[in-house]
């Protein structure tokens, strides 16, 4: 995935409210971001780390620019959870995630489950249906070791249940882990920031949901989804 256009430079000031980031551009200009990541983002919101955004010349945005990397433990980490979808979607149509070849068709945001719409639904004559999750993981607090979530989150915990659900009515189901950064080389579930979550996806593995981890390769011209990660709850 290419970013749309050249990224500009500066330092983060504050993320705020979640959805806002100032930044000071290395041309001196103060700007207001939109900080498309509704997590916490720890570790990633510090005041004094160097920031790149994109800037859209689309008259209806509030906001021109977006948050897009930060630069932590000396390298580029994506903070737009809006991406890992998007990645996702580049790669299957490429054929690039090994485990998820061979399907004729791959949709988008398709309804399933109560309430729920999944972020893939890959079809193929031949074989069950793929029912496919995609969660973006930024977090690395020790060593080499991703870590998701970083904070309680009670909706990707409901996605395993309607996961869950789909491998008990006798398809496929798969969590696809993105961790938008390539200094870690192991994942695992947060166990201290959502106990919840952590055990439910042990629970949904157990129960035949496919975890899968990848990580990214980052550039400020380019995010690519790269090699697979193991998981600290995989069988093997």
């Amino acid at each position: 995935m290419d970013f749309p256009s050249p990224l500009e430079r500066g330092v983060l000031v504050s993320r705020y409210k979640r959805f806002f980031a100032d930044v000071v551009l290395d041309d001196g200009r103060e700007i207001t971001a939109h900080c498309p990541n509704p997590g916490a983002m720890l570790g990633l919101n510090t005041p004094g780390l160097p920031a790149w955004v994109s800037r859209s010349d689309n008259p209806k945005r509030k906001l021109a620019h977006t948050l897009e990397l930060v630069e932590a433990d000396g390298g580029l980490v994506g903070i737009n959870t809006m991406h890992p979808n998007r990645l996702v979607a580049e790669a299957l149509a490429a054929d690039a995630i090994p485990e998820l070849t061979g399907y004729a068709t791959h949709r988008r945001e398709v309804r399933y489950g109560v309430n729920s719409r999944v972020d893939f639904l890959l079809e193929a004559p031949d074989r069950a249906r793929c029912w496919l999750e995609v969660k973006n993981c930024h977090l690395r607090r020790a060593g080499t070791l991703a870590e998701f979530p970083d904070c309680v989150a009670a909706r990707s915990l409901k996605h395993l249940w309607e996961l869950t659900a789909m491998v008990e009515a006798g398809e496929r189901a798969v969590m696809l882990f993105v961790i938008q950064r390539s200094d870690c080389d192991a994942f695992a579930a947060c166990h201290d920031l959502d106990p919840a979550y952590a055990a439910g996806l042990t629970e949904a593995a157990a129960a035949g949901v496919e975890v899968l981890v990848r990580a990214c390769e980052i550039t400020t011209v380019a995010v690519r989804i790269a090699d697979r990660v193991p998981w600290a709850g995989s069988p093997g």
